[in-house]
């Protein structure tokens, strides 16, 4: 262990012969008191359950330089004060870039050659401490970065270059760096480490790129590890805060530079394209005629033909987000993979469907080639076929044949049959890809709160003698009363768009309710399917119940019945609960915080893993996925009418029902008590998502409470502190200002409404994603479990094709679902939204975890925190081995891991990032 000389630096100071012991003993006073905090390393190391790696080691003693009446070698005037000089140095960890096209090579050999003729990298030092005379910060004068041009070229992923620094020995603490950079092309700045203070290693997180001083007419400002309230701000600091947060917010005018690091707030009118005529124009989302959150503001210009739409950027252009906000190289090659993958699937369905004429599965075989055999394969046109592609793909597919097939979905894995099951149907309403839609009944039957003038009548065709049958002897009303009836409910949110949608071509949907029934082993069956197409009159009979088969024509009915509850329910989940509840809900969150919250802000540094990447993604959502004519209206039943579907949603969307415990006693899954162990009593037991998810809730909200007390030691001190209080107000004025008046916003105004707050955007962002997210290739990519497009209705007796679906109800049924190109496409799409990359960062986990914050109790915090994710994730595997929890264990059952924390790359159904990635 270092010793106390070592620690403190007075050991170097001891031995230079420069300095009199008198003056050693003014400014060892000056460093206690000027150097409120120590890195003490081995701490470090017992705090964080992992070994840390020294990225750079300093070996190089560090040398105090007495003043002379002349000037120094280094160029420092003698201010007569005779001060001694003390020589530091800087350790800058630069990432490199893997694969460089061209132009940055060609750049980077212009930026190793102007480095010589003093085109250089350029470091400053600012003090937390202000010159009395100068009423200014104390600053150092500038240093170089040295051998840039000979270590650039190096093929290490991480590159350290050094610089030095001699400043006066009671230049106090360095608070922040500034970094003028310039050379022509940018480079991704990871963290600085100063060595030579009394008061020990120094550490700046970076993680940023720094622009060319060509692009960005200012200088990078980067703050060291330790977190200050706003009033806390050391004197030396206060106006460096101010500024940066000014620089990141911009002014609101202009087209935003890839370049750019500008947070700023736009509605959603860049979905549709009315310059390729009225079937693309897509309507505005957010404002008084359809409220919706924000998006971030690129500010690009308008389209030629309305001046209220912005202009499209379409792939493989790229999309404006915060520089630092883009996929670094990692996740970009993950993600370029993935949609590699996917124009293959998709190119050669489309090319296969052109030469053959057999646009439906003619079988569920036909359906398995598309996992075993490959679909070109299968169809015998493989060199035929490979002569029409791009060389590139023919040179792919000949290298790298597995890219032509699908990996086996889970839910096919181990039963191929048990998507036909009916306890398999309704397991998936508690342990699947959509666990949250399910609620409780409290009354039978359900009514509508549609307007019954337009909508028909608010009363359900559902009666007591369709279900009385299958409750166990019990009458509704007894059932209703012993908590055993439930209820996935779409009708209202679907019946105002089914005109609409049904004139679509090749798209046909109902509006469903399906009611399920507890049985004695804690298991669902569902009891009743209740199918409504629109009003049409006042003998409409546009209601229609189907009920569990007894023969095999009312199987084949109840099959197609539960396939088009999949539809709706694959609609609500895709574009309601997850992308308005987590992508677009928490944009508005995520950019107030970079526009209001200070780096130095410690519910910055704690909200910061749990931004990363969302900014990107969502951007690349309104590219390619929920844009007009994107994959999702291409494969999904509701079309162009998606979006107005969430949007819809979205003004009965509230924040302070968002968190776990409140969304389950919201629908009835759960009431609270006090004498369970998180507070709540589950009406449904066996509940994998709600089960695991309180564990996680709970792991969560501990550990922001912790932090927040930490901090906030007096309530006043939340009200007082106006970043804080501009972050939330911001996020929700400007961010869900369509929302803004409501009365249930949650009050900021003590740490516990705080913890609140951030709990419910922490559990949003990692495990209420990871739960909508990750599964949906293992259950999605079977288009038979869930088929997210339905093409044809259920004919009745009176139907002309009923007869041709009594004669082969599979081939109807086949041709009900998605198309071989449709399901091509879809699963592509999910196989690579499904898919974890390789720098994932898990629930606790930190990039940097030695050196993220400053502050020892707080990694001692986050070490108990990261020691409960981990007993969490042992407690969810013994779960998934109970053979009484039917919902997670049994023959075929996909065990139910979406929330358990940490996973492989790649597809595994399993994994909660900290934040929304993909």
């Amino acid at each position: 262990m270092l010793g106390v000389k070592e620690i403190m630096g007075t050991s170097i100071m001891q031995k230079s012969s420069l300095i009199s012991s008198k003056k050693l003993i003014q400014i060892s006073h000056n460093i206690n008191r000027k150097c409120p905090f120590v890195t003490n390393p081995m701490k470090g190391r017992k705090l964080m359950n992992k070994s840390i790696v020294i990225k750079s080691a300093i070996s190089e003693d560090y040398n105090l330089i007495k003043e002379s009446s002349e000037k120094s070698n280094l160029g420092y005037d003698d201010d007569q004060s005779g001060r001694a000089k003390v020589k530091v140095r800087a350790v800058v960890t630069v990432r490199n870039k893997i694969k460089e096209d061209l132009k940055e090579a060609l750049v980077k050999h212009l930026d190793n050659f102007t480095d010589k003729i003093g085109r250089n990298v350029v470091l400053q030092l600012v003090s937390t401490d202000i010159n009395p005379r100068e009423r200014r910060p104390k600053r150092s004068d500038e240093a170089v970065l040295k051998d840039w041009s000979k270590k650039s070229n190096m093929k290490a992923e991480r590159v350290n270059y050094s610089a030095e620094f001699v400043v006066d020995s009671n230049f106090g603490i360095p608070g922040a760096i500034l970094i003028t950079n310039k050379h022509q092309q940018e480079f991704f700045l990871e963290s600085i480490t100063l060595e030579g203070f009394g008061c020990g290693t120094l550490h700046f997180p970076c993680n940023s790129w720094v622009q060319s001083f060509n692009d960005i007419k200012t200088r990078r400002i980067f703050f060291h590890n330790k977190p200050y309230l706003p009033h806390e701000t050391p004197a030396g600091l206060r106006a460096l805060r101010e500024k940066e947060l000014k620089d990141l917010r911009g002014d609101g005018t202009g087209e935003r530079k890839m370049s750019d690091r500008i947070y700023d707030y736009d509605v959603y009118n860049d979905l549709g394209n009315p310059d390729k005529g009225t079937e693309s124009t897509r309507p505005i989302l957010g404002g008084k005629a359809i409220p919706y959150p924000r998006r971030c503001r690129t500010g690009r210009p308008p389209s030629e033909t309305d001046l209220s739409i912005e202009s499209r950027v379409e792939k493989p252009l790229p999309i404006y987000v915060p520089r630092d906000e883009q996929f670094e190289e990692s996740k970009a090659g993950a993600f370029s993979f993935c949609r590699l993958k996917a124009v293959l699937h998709n190119l050669l369905p489309s090319l296969t469907t052109n030469i053959s004429s057999k646009h439906d599965f003619t079988g569920f075989k036909h359906l398995d080639t598309l996992f075993n055999e490959g679909l070109l394969l299968n169809l015998g046109l493989h060199d035929d076929l490979l002569k029409k592609l791009p060389e590139f793909v023919s040179k792919i597919q000949t290298t790298s044949q597995g890219l032509l097939k699908f990996d086996v979905p889970a839910i096919i894995a181990k039963d191929k049959l048990a998507w036909a099951r009916d306890d398999e149907f309704a397991r998936q309403f508690l342990a699947g890809v959509n666990p949250v839609s399910i609620e409780r009944m409290t009354c039978f039957p359900p009514v509508s709160k549609l307007d019954p003038e337009h909508y028909g009548p608010v009363e359900s065709s559902l009666k007591e003698e369709h279900i009385k049958g299958y409750l166990d002897g019990m009458s509704v009303q007894e059932a209703l009363d012993a908590n055993r009836l439930f209820i996935v409910d779409y009708h209202d949110i679907y019946l105002p768009f089914l005109e609409g949608i049904n004139s679509l071509d090749g798209r046909k949907s109902y509006a469903t309710r399906t009611v399920f029934f507890l049985t004695s082993l804690g298991t669902l069956k569902p009891i009743a399917i209740e199918l409504t197409l629109p009003h049409s009159g006042p003998n409409s009979k546009s209601k229609r119940v189907v009920s569990p088969p007894v023969d095999a024509t009312s199987n084949w009915i109840w099959q197609l019945a539960k396939a088009h509850v999949c539809a709706n329910d694959a609609g609500v989940h895709q574009l309601v609960h997850h992308w308005l509840r987590t992508h677009a809900a928490l944009e508005p969150f995520i950019l107030s915080a970079h526009r209001q919250l200070s780096y130095m802000h410690p519910i910055y540094k704690l909200l910061d893993p749990h931004m990363r990447y969302t900014l990107h993604i969502n951007a690349l959502a309104r590219q390619v996925l929920i844009n007009g004519d994107g994959v999702i209206e291409a494969s999904f039943t509701p079309g162009r009418y998606f979006m107005e579907i969430s949007a819809t949603a979205y003004k009965d969307w509230r924040f302070d029902m968002e968190g776990l415990p409140y969304d389950l006693v919201r629908r009835g899954i759960a009431v609270p008590d006090s004498t369970q162990p998180h507070g709540l009593k589950l009406l449904l037991q066996d509940y994998p998502y709600a089960a695991d998810g309180l564990l996680i809730w709970d792991a969560i909200n501990n550990w922001v409470r912790d932090y927040v007390n930490h901090y906030y030691t007096d309530s006043n001190l939340v009200s007082e502190d106006k970043e804080l209080q501009s972050w939330y107000r911001e996020a929700v004025h400007v961010g869900h200002a369509d929302l803004s008046d409501a009365p249930w916003w949650p009050d900021l105004n003590t740490p516990e409404d705080l913890v609140k707050i951030l709990t419910t955007l922490i559990w949003l962002a990692s495990a209420q994603h990871a739960s909508l997210n990750f599964g949906q290739y293992p259950y999605g990519g079977y288009a038979p479990n869930r088929p997210v497009l339905m093409r044809r209705l259920i004919p009745d007796e009176k139907d002309p094709e009923y007869t041709s679906f009594l004669a082969d109800p599979q081939r109807f049924y086949l041709s009900a679902l998605p198309s071989v190109l449709q399901t091509s496409k879809f699963i592509a799409v999910i196989d690579t939204l499904s898919t974890h990359a390789p720098d994932e960062e898990y629930l606790g986990e930190r990039a940097q975890p030695s050196t993220w914050t400053g502050d020892p109790e707080i990694m001692g915090k986050f070490f108990e925190f990261s020691s409960e994710i981990r007993r969490i994730e042992k407690e969810i595997d013994r779960r998934n081995m109970d053979p009484s929890l039917r919902n997670r264990c049994g023959a075929g059952v996909i065990p139910y891991e979406l929330m358990a924390p940490s996973s492989e790359p790649g597809v595994t159904c399993r994994g909660v990032p900290n934040s929304i990635t993909i």
